[in-house]
């Protein structure tokens, strides 16, 4: 009894030593806080009463939160009340009041971008590359694209006036209604070759499981061979969105994702709740390095669970979960407050928050600390990384002369002529621009100006550079100028020896323009080799089972030493 007595006083001892610890801990975060809040306060208001000139008050709070945010990683935010409707048309809902088109401002004057199907704009005739003069008798002169977004903006069923210019016509009045602008989480679905459905998810904002439920019935009456999720430059939303759309090919009761955090009661695992819709048809979902968040949850777990075939490039790797919460006068902040692991057990993040170097920069985790998971089907994956798909694709990079034809609206503005001077093309997948509209493009180019550095002259000025610092340019002056001057004759060429791509970038910006976002993909799918190498894939009995299974070289998925260094350095994050 005293021995017993002895060890009931000593752990009551223990326990009170720990108890005090703890309290004492418990006051020291709490006076920290206290602490540092009034010295945030303090300086406040000592700069509010003594700065020299007036200062903006809010401004300056807020420039002080995200400074104080921006220490953690780039999800954890703060949101005004300002900023509260961009918020939720950015991360939970894209709906609104509005005519369903899209702006830019170019030289002071106001232009729209893109129309969408279905709605006021599109029924008034009001097309890409028309100019907006005024809105509501409003000039829209040096107005900015945000301050124009504004005005279009409105209450369902209100109306709106609008003076629009096309081209070297006189300016027509149109009179539309505001109607409910929603714009779809699946932008497309339909049969593609090898009687394959194809299902283009662009984010998870709400009702994305639901969209995808109703492409999936569809495809379903055309008994297809295969479906495909194309989640392609997707980069995420709701995590549970994910969650039920994972379920569509996975039976009930299977875990999907879980996420843990510092507070245990925010730490949980989603399973799937329902029997699903398609658990045996072939499956491939289409990645690449701007899918991120829910699109690989999606990805990691159909891949984790071997249900489904990754094919495309390496995600970005983003396994953080955020939180929001509200806070006074109407403003949130957005936490994370956990990171998710997928079935194998990994979790995808791949840039090191907690660990910056000295300047504040963020680097990729280490190879070192990576880990070693397996699928179901006993197939090695690793953490740290994204998601590796089993079949790796050569990511397309469009020529530097492509890229400034686009962005100096060169095909924009070509789009626009064409479809003013063409009332009609062939369907989206029929459309081709023939070898005489091309060289007509080209000729339109004449005079115009598109100049741009390739890679190898910005490489040979470089060289040019470092020779005049080290004295040494003279001398190599004949061999340098000779270089430069058969670089400018072979740029002569560019728009010959880039033809394919330009072709395709022209076609998709026209046959926008006569059947909107269905024109874009059903031209475009001539040239999309993931879709291609998917429908071979699928194709493929042996092959699909191959991978499944793990046989031979579908063993191991992206083993770190093996394909980090496969990976271009603009493949990487």
């Amino acid at each position: 009894m005293a021995l017993k007595s002895i060890y009931r006083k000593a752990g009551w001892a223990a326990g009170a030593v720990m108890l005090a610890t703890t309290l004492w801990s418990f006051s020291d975060d709490l006076f920290q806080i206290s602490k540092n809040l009034d010295v945030f306060a303090s300086v406040y208001k000592e700069v509010n009463m003594n700065y020299v000139d007036d200062i903006n008050s809010a401004k300056l709070v807020k420039t002080g939160v995200d400074a104080m945010l921006n220490g953690l990683d780039p999800y954890t935010e703060f949101v005004p009340e300002s900023e509260i409707e961009e918020y939720r048309l950015h991360y939970v809902s894209t709906q609104y009041g509005g005519i369903g088109a899209s702006i830019f401002a170019r030289e002071g004057k106001v232009y729209i971008s893109d129309v969408f199907e279905g709605f006021p704009a599109q029924k008034a005739d009001i097309r890409a590359g028309d100019q907006l003069v005024k809105i509501n008798d409003i000039e829209l002169t040096s107005r900015n694209s945000d301050q124009v977004s504004q005005l279009l903006k409105g209450s369902k069923g209100a109306g709106i006036k609008l003076l629009v210019k096309r081209g070297d016509a006189p300016a027509v009045e149109k009179n539309l209604i505001r109607e409910e602008i929603k714009q779809p989480n699946v932008t497309y679905y339909g049969m593609v070759d090898g009687n394959m459905g194809y299902i283009k998810l662009d984010k998870f904002l709400e009702n994305s499981a639901e969209e995808v439920t109703t492409a999936l019935t569809n495809l379903k009456k055309n008994n297809p061979n295969g479906i495909i999720l194309d989640l392609r430059s997707n980069g995420g939303g709701i995590l549970q969105e994910a969650v039920k759309i994972v379920n569509l090919f996975v039976p009930k009761d299977v875990e999907v994702v879980s996420q843990k955090g510092k507070i245990k009661e925010k730490n949980f695992a989603y399973n799937t709740v329902s029997n699903p819709m398609e658990p045996n048809l072939p499956l491939v979902v289409l990645v690449n390095n701007h899918s991120a968040s829910a699109s690989e949850i999606v990805a990691g777990s159909l891949q984790d669970l071997d249900r489904a075939i990754i094919i495309g490039q390496r995600s970005y790797g983003k396994g953080l979960v955020q939180q929001t919460f509200n806070l006074p006068y109407n403003s949130l902040v957005k936490i994370t407050i956990a990171k998710y692991f997928i079935p194998s057990g990994r979790c995808v993040q791949a840039l090191d928050y907690a660990h910056r170097k000295d300047d504040g920069s963020v680097v990729k985790m280490a190879d070192s600390s990576l880990h070693e998971y397996k699928t179901k089907n006993g197939r090695s994956v690793y953490d740290g990384s994204g998601v590796y798909p089993d079949v790796y694709i050569k990511p397309e990079h469009f020529a530097d002369i492509t890229q400034t034809l686009v962005s100096k609206l060169y095909i924009f503005d070509y789009a626009t002529m064409y479809r003013n001077d063409h009332p009609k093309i062939n369907s989206p997948r029929a459309f081709a621009l023939t070898d005489a509209e091309y060289d007509d493009f080209v000729k339109y180019l004449n005079g115009k100006n598109y100049t741009y550095s390739t890679a190898s002259e910005k490489i040979l000025t470089a060289l040019k550079a470092e020779a005049t610092k080290d004295k040494q340019y003279n001398e190599l002056q004949p061999e340098i100028e000779a270089l430069k001057n058969k670089l400018a004759s072979n740029k002569k060429n560019d728009l010959q020896v880039y033809k394919p791509e330009i072709k395709q970038i022209l076609e998709n910006e026209i046959a926008d323009r006569y059947y909107f976002d269905k024109g874009r993909y059903e031209t475009n799918f001539k040239y999309d080799k993931e879709l291609a190498q998917a429908i071979k894939t699928m194709q493929d009995k042996p092959q699909l089972v191959a991978i499944l299974k793990g046989e031979g070289s579908y063993k191991v998925i992206g083993k770190p030493q093996t394909t980090l260094a496969a990976i271009k350095p603009d493949d990487k994050h």
